[in-house]
């Protein structure tokens, strides 16, 4: 499996037969600061975790440039067709359901935040219940995205149910856990082989680095791995 962070919480994992990429804000991402063309070249699959535009970012783009599979709540599949996006690749489910994507499955689970899309003069879409996504691949191990999220007791139900190996966690605090938090919720309700931190450094309010992170999962045995953005990672 081969990973590329691109910043916030941008992510793309290469497996076999499937190139994804999840939550694909690019456009605009102070991190990436490029467009999002090579970060989509071969994508298969754009998965969402929820509707804040630095999650959707340019997932409607990319899915009708590419003809990808979107995978999201239904709330964010029906606003993207709004938005152009053929009803023909869409993928919709929501928290507790479990959709085929073709040679892997994507389990929508909770996630403690909110879901909308900004529009004109202070409006907001809702667009559906936030959460975060377990990948089950064959051959390989299992992620889970936790999108943006607090740390919440039934993620203990979550590993139960999955047994993640490989963890995505938002660490920037605000508006999502911070480090400490997160990695708590790593030791306490997970058996983590690898994590990966994300939603960190790409805004000035948010954390600038990872470091309560990496302290707070210190002597725990679970690899802290650390990308440069924009370069793909063997996990």
């Amino acid at each position: 499996m081969k990973l590329t962070w691109y910043g916030h919480s941008a992510f793309r994992i290469e497996v076999a037969g499937a190139n994804i990429l999840i939550d694909p804000f690019l456009t605009g991402n102070p991190s990436w600061g490029k467009s999002w063309d090579q970060a989509a070249d071969g994508v298969t699959h754009v998965l969402l975790t929820h509707g804040h535009d630095d999650h959707i970012g340019d997932a409607a783009e990319i899915v009708k440039k590419t003809g990808a599979m979107l995978v999201a709540n239904f709330e964010i599949c029906m606003y993207l067709v709004g938005k152009g996006v053929s009803d023909k690749v869409i993928n919709p489910g929501n928290v507790g359901g479990t959709v085929d994507c073709g040679g892997f499955t994507t389990t929508f689970v909770a996630a403690q935040h909110s879901s909308s899309a900004s529009g004109p003069g202070g409006t907001n879409t809702y667009l559906g219940n936030p959460g975060g996504l377990i990948l089950h691949f064959p051959g390989e191990r299992t992620l889970y995205h936790m999108g943006d999220t607090d740390i919440f007791s039934d993620m203990a139900l979550i590993n139960e149910l999955h047994q993640p190996e490989i963890g995505i966690v938002p660490i920037g605090d605000r508006f999502t856990m911070g480090g400490a938090v997160a990695a708590l919720a790593c030791r306490r309700f997970f058996k983590f082989e690898t994590v990966v931190p994300c939603h960190y450094a790409s805004f000035p309010i948010i954390d600038q680095t990872p470091d309560k992170f990496v302290d707070g999962l210190e002597g725990s045995g679970i690899e802290v791995v650390l990308p440069k953005v924009g370069v793909a990672t063997d996990i």
